[in-house]
C-alpha cells in the first residue's frame, strides 16, 4: 500500500508519500505550492521514463548487451490534457559497445515496458472510498 499524508496540517502542501520503507515529498508547484518535491504530474511522468529504463537495463542483462548508461528524458505536453490528450515523448540515449541492432532492440523493447503498457493500453479503474472521521459524533 502507498501512503499519502499531509506533512504540516496547519500550512504548506507538501505531502510524505511512503512506499514500503521508501519515502519522498510531493508537492504542488508555484504559485499554488512552495515545490518542495515533484508534482503529481511530475511523478506520474517519472514511472514512465524509470520503467523504460529498468525494463532496457533488464533485458540488456539477460541478453548479454553491453549497454553502460541509460538516459530517458520525459517531456510532457498537457496543452491539451483538458480535452483528453496527454502527451508524453521520450528521449533515450543509450551508451555501450553495442551493435546497431542490439541498440534497436533496446529502443524497441523500451516501447514494451509494463507502465507504457499501462498508460496506454489499459483502462485503469479508481474507486475513491471515505473512511470513517475520527472523532466523527455521528459515527460513534
Amino acid at each position: 500500500m502507498i501512503i499519502v499524508e499531509r506533512i504540516d496540517p496547519t500550512g504548506g502542501t507538501a505531502h510524505r508519500i511512503s512506499i514500503r520503507g521508501h519515502e519522498m515529498i510531493a508537492d504542488m508547484s508555484a504559485p499554488d505550492g512552495h515545490d518542495a518535491g515533484p508534482d503529481p504530474h511530475d511523478l506520474y511522468d517519472s514511472a514512465l521514463g524509470a520503467c523504460k529504463a529498468m525494463t532496457m537495463l533488464w533485458y540488456a542483462q539477460r541478453n548479454g548487451i553491453p549497454v553502460e548508461n541509460i538516459h530517458v528524458g520525459v517531456v510532457r505536453d498537457a496543452s491539451e490534457e483538458r480535452k483528453g490528450v496527454y502527451k508524453l515523448t521520450t528521449r533515450i540515449a543509450l551508451t555501450g559497445a553495442m551493435t546497431d541492432e542490439q541498440h534497436d532492440r533496446l529502443i524497441a523493447v523500451a516501447a514494451k515496458c509494463p507502465v507504457h503498457k499501462l498508460m496506454s493500453e489499459v483502462e485503469t479503474q479508481i474507486e475513491t472510498i471515505a473512511v470513517p472521521r475520527v472523532g466523527d459524533p455521528e459515527r460513534r
